[in-house]
């Protein structure tokens, strides 16, 4: 009777760790989302740049062309070059918001490896800064993510 209750011991432990592991992955999953959106919106605001900057040297009465929400719509250069700085402004301030979001699911990540005392595929104990581990958990058996 009593390797039955060590059985299920093991049983809800392994269940935990399956847990940990899955809620760790998530976290890292919803980093690197963010790190892409910040990728994409780099490149959006590069080729607001780009056009900007071709732009500059045109008439202002020159007719051009301009993609709104998948429409080509014909319009002047002086009326599209303030939507263009406009939206590479807003780019530049959502991209500073996200860039907060990065850094704060960083910080999240790592007090839950510190946490659960979970260690990369690869990763040796000693790797992480001393300030990470703390005394208590160190002695403590923790979860390998790959």
């Amino acid at each position: 009777m009593a390797e039955a209750k060590l059985g299920k011991g093991k049983k809800a432990e392994s269940s935990n760790q399956e847990k940990i592991v899955a809620t760790f992955q998530q976290l890292r999953a919803e980093q690197r989302a963010i790190a892409n959106k910040i990728s994409e919106l780099e490149g959006e605001k590069r080729e607001h740049q780009i056009v900007l900057e071709a732009l500059k040297d045109v008439p202002a009465d020159r007719r051009c062309f301009r993609m709104v929400g998948g429409v080509l719509v014909e319009r002047t250069v002086n009326d599209v070059t303030p939507a263009l700085q406009h939206n590479t402004e807003q780019f530049t301030a959502l991209m500073e918001k996200l860039m907060v979001q990065l850094e704060e699911k960083g910080k999240e990540i790592n007090e839950f490896r510190t946490k659960h005392n979970i260690r990369l595929q690869g990763e040796v104990p000693g790797d992480r800064d001393a300030s990470d581990v703390s005394s208590t958990t160190s002695n403590t058996q923790g979860v390998l993510v790959s």
